[in-house]
């Protein structure tokens, strides 16, 4: 490998330096830098490029039930706020304020939003008016700004992100529910069927939902590194905002009602998600649902077989557009073919074609996917199929791994010693019977900084009921007290 190549690599382990690794591969395969001000980031053209993929995936199924997309304004007055006191608790440390316009100070502090319920709100209440204005369903794609970042790790903690935020009100609690069920499995379907990432699906405790919600549900999807992603959040929030802001509605019968209402968001952490997820030491690894290029072809000539070999890579190439894959022809000059594989394996294009001068005479072409480096030889007839083929095969193998790592990775524990000690030696997932009080969880979070990420729901799940445990004799594994839910407690990002 040339000096130019090696430059051009992952110098980090990601078994070993995970944090490290993640941040080279962010920088080396083009997806983001560190912006002047500590905390941010600048999202590149293949970072964003992430991004929208997955956002059209998420706004399609958005569209497809129901829900209009707004922009609200990304200041809020403190008034606002104020009028809902639960989030002022649960943001007040991490809102930033902007106290002056030009060189006048305001009459009102504007917060920057850390999310929209009190702006959005009011202008549901002004837009309810009658039992047939219901159900109301907004979503605005947009950024937000929380100032609790102390480390930055790109697109998984930055002081402003990027997310989609949905607020919807609804004539009853049966289908506020509906809502909350409708949005979660959309999460768990992006994160399965577009980032090829398997999640749990479940609860987060009282004392960690939502600010003024009366549910938080999640999914969770568990990282390389034994640690867990929160992927994606809907909250029922019950009445509690529709009675702060006053969105009511006239029923049938003429009588005057509050709403019940929903929120639910997923950020671009999702993409460090994915990053995490999938990569390794050669750089980023991409599921073809989400990579920007899903095939690269590389022409290896010498100069008495150039013309043939391009004419005939060209060829593939038009096929392949023609039948709607994201195909690159790499026929640069100043480039030998080992620079390009290792480029292209860098940046995470799940397949490459090789075309040489034998697969020009063979009418051949050979295909090498990016996660294993397995190589097949192929029939030149019919390679769009050929290729749809072996891009399925790549997003199979990128999501048995995850698959695998996941059900190897959820353990259970008898004792606050056994719940440490198996989170601090193998991380994952440590399901135990809880007493539900918070108290168990600061045990186990001040030694190995793990808490509760994620309660299953029970069967039904109609209203984010636990999961109790199996044994109606069970005890909370910390106190001893009886047990009526299930905890998982892990380290997380």
């Amino acid at each position: 490998m040339s000096n130019e190549s090696q430059e051009l690599g992952v110098t980090e382990s990601k078994s070993h330096r995970p944090g490290e690794w993640y941040a080279e591969v962010v920088q080396k395969a083009g997806l983001a830098d560190y912006a002047p001000m500590g905390g941010f980031i600048v999202t590149k053209p293949r970072g964003y490029a992430l991004w929208e993929r997955l956002q059209d995936a998420l706004d399609g199924w958005f569209k497809e039930t129901g829900v209009d997309n707004v922009y609200f304004p990304m200041f809020i007055p403190e008034s606002f706020l104020e009028r809902e006191k639960d989030i002022v608790e649960g943001f007040d440390p991490e809102v930033a304020w902007v106290t002056h316009g030009g060189h006048d100070e305001l009459e009102e502090r504007l917060a920057v939003r850390p999310t929209s319920e009190s702006i959005i709100a009011p202008f549901m209440a002004e837009w309810t008016r009658s039992h047939r204005d219901l159900p109301l369903r907004l979503n605005q794609w947009c950024s937000v700004v929380r100032w609790e970042a102390t480390e930055t790790k790109p697109f998984f903690r930055t002081k402003e992100f990027m997310w989609q935020e949905g607020h919807t009100a609804h004539a009853t609690d049966e289908e506020a529910w509906a809502e909350v069920w409708t949005r979660l499995g959309q999460y768990e379907r992006v994160y399965e069927e577009v980032l090829a990432i398997p999640v749990l699906r479940g609860k987060k405790p009282e004392h960690d939902k939502f600010p003024g919600a009366d549910t938080t549900t999640t999914v969770e999807a568990l990282m390389p590194d034994g640690k867990s992603v929160q992927g994606g959040t809907s909250h029922h929030l019950g009445q509690s905002f529709a009675e702060a802001f006053d969105i009511t509605f006239v029923d049938e019968n003429e009588d005057v009602q509050t709403a019940h209402t929903t929120s639910w968001g997923l950020s671009w952490r999702a993409l460090g998600a994915l990053i995490m997820t999938h990569s390794d030491d050669q750089g980023l690894v991409l599921p073809p649902t989400i990579a920007p290029t899903q095939v690269v072809i590389v022409p290896i000539w010498q100069e008495d077989t150039k013309d043939d070999v391009l004419a005939y890579a060209e060829a593939v190439a038009e096929e392949l557009e023609a039948a709607g894959v994201r195909v690159d022809l790499d026929d640069r000059d100043e480039r030998n073919p080992g620079f390009k594989f290792n480029e292209h394996e860098l940046n995470g294009v799940p397949v490459r074609i090789e075309i040489g001068p034998n697969e020009a005479a063979d009418d051949e072409v050979t295909l090498v996917h990016r996660p294993d480096n397995a190589k097949t030889v192929e029939p030149r007839e019919g390679v769009a199929e050929t290729v749809d083929e072996h891009l399925e095969a790549v997003y199979d193998k990128l999501y048995t791994a995850a698959e695998t790592n996941l059900e190897e990775n959820i353990r259970t524990a008898d004792s606050p010693e056994e719940i440490m000690g198996t989170i601090g030696q193998h991380g994952g997932y440590v399901a135990v019977p809880w007493c539900g009080d918070p108290a168990c969880e600061e045990v186990i979070k001040e030694k190995v900084a793990a808490e509760i990420v994620m309660q299953p729901l029970a069967e039904d799940g109609s209203e984010g009921e636990p999961k109790a445990p199996e044994d109606d004799d069970a005890t909370c594994v910390i106190c001893g007290e009886p047990a009526t839910e299930i905890a998982y407690f892990a380290k997380s990002y």
